[in-house]
């Protein structure tokens, strides 16, 4: 089993990436955001343990950009921030545990196996279907029905559209959109992400001009109407 450990703190990183290893799991050890995401972008992982002050991007933002791509695997916070407000927001972006410092090892080790242990009982192959008006969307797959019948979207297009679908009524801003779905190193104009809102109307609107579901908000971003 694989482990992905992002902390920044090198004597607590290197701590738990011994104490993992002489449980027999494989240990990638990162300390900032960029490399998180470079290295769950590159290799697969059985789960994931991320702190949530790091430098470059923080926990919250890496665990919403995996969760657009993958709802699999396992993801625990593991942090010094133990307010209740910061652990409703970790749960929210797609964390399963939420650990804060100082811990015990043991716990950690113990939480660690039983995400493992559930996770890997979980059945496979089973797609992430999100159904709309007349509408439906696969994100393992891609694949989406809309206006004009059967289509795939690309990539982006999935990233971006589930990001608003996870964010339901809320306005997301340009600026959210960019660091999740296009990272720190390739930043599009926002004309980019405008012409991606027009091509989801496109394909799933009825009336194009008065869309129900995919609204712009002038000078701060995009809301989805679910």
């Amino acid at each position: 089993m694989r482990i992905l450990l992002v902390e920044d703190e090198e004597s607590i990183r290197d701590v738990v990436k011994m104490n993992l290893e002489l449980e027999d799991f494989e240990v990638v050890a990162v300390g900032n955001g960029r490399d998180a995401i470079k290295r769950f972008e590159e290799e697969y992982y059985d789960l994931i343990i991320l702190d949530v002050m790091l430098p470059e991007m923080d926990g919250f933002q890496i665990c919403e950009q995996i969760r657009l791509t993958n709802m699999e695997v396992p993801i625990i916070f593991l942090t010094a921030k133990d307010g209740m407000n910061d652990k409703i927001a970790g749960l929210k972006r797609g964390a399963d545990d939420y650990l804060t410092k100082p811990f015990h090892l043991e716990e950690l080790l113990l939480r660690v196996n039983n995400l493992i242990r559930r996770t890997s009982k979980a059945p496979e192959n089973t797609p992430e279907i999100y159904e709309f008006g007349g509408n439906k969307v696969n994100f393992r797959t891609f694949e989406a029905t809309g206006n004009n019948g059967d289509f795939i979207l690309t990539k982006k297009e999935a990233m971006l559209l589930k990001l608003l679908i996870d964010r339901k009524n809320e306005v997301v801003s340009r600026h959210q959109i960019l660091q999740s779905v296009w990272g720190y190193d390739v930043f599009p104009s926002t004309r980019t992400i405008d012409n991606f809102i027009l091509s989801f109307r496109k394909y799933f609107e009825v009336d194009q001009r008065n869309p129900a579901y995919f609204h712009s908000v002038r000078g701060v971003g995009y809301k989805f109407l679910g």
